[in-house]
């Protein structure tokens, strides 16, 4: 069964998806609707690895806090944990919504989808 807020999250990535002519939001809608046992998890250490300084990324899962990352990105994930959340803060990244990342990515040039 899928949460009401996920459903409602989905709906809003489409929505967008058609209004901005972005695929990028129409597969995000459906990683959304996957089932949780088939998302998939990240490490910070791997985040790192994947990106620069600056990077705009999304990650359809959960981004667990192992590891560090020593440059600014914002980040914008399904599921964080708090240790993961405060490193990249410490590192001055910013975490944000998809409709924070909607509003300031609409044509989802610039944002790059991890996983």
């Amino acid at each position: 069964m899928v949460n009401q807020v996920v459903i409602r999250m989905a709906k809003d990535l489409k929505k967008a998806s058609v209004k901005n002519e972005a695929p990028i939001w129409a597969k995000l809608a459906e990683y959304a609707l996957k089932p949780s046992r088939a998302r998939r998890n990240i490490n910070l250490k791997r985040i790192g690895q994947l990106t620069k300084d600056a990077d705009t990324v999304v990650f359809p899962g959960k981004v667990l806090g192992t590891g560090d990352i020593h440059h600014k990105i914002t980040l914008c994930s399904f599921s964080i944990s708090n240790s993961a959340a405060t490193k990249i803060l410490e590192n001055g990244g910013e975490i944000i919504s998809y409709s924070d990342l909607i509003v300031k990515h609409p044509t989802g040039k610039g944002v790059m989808i991890l996983g």
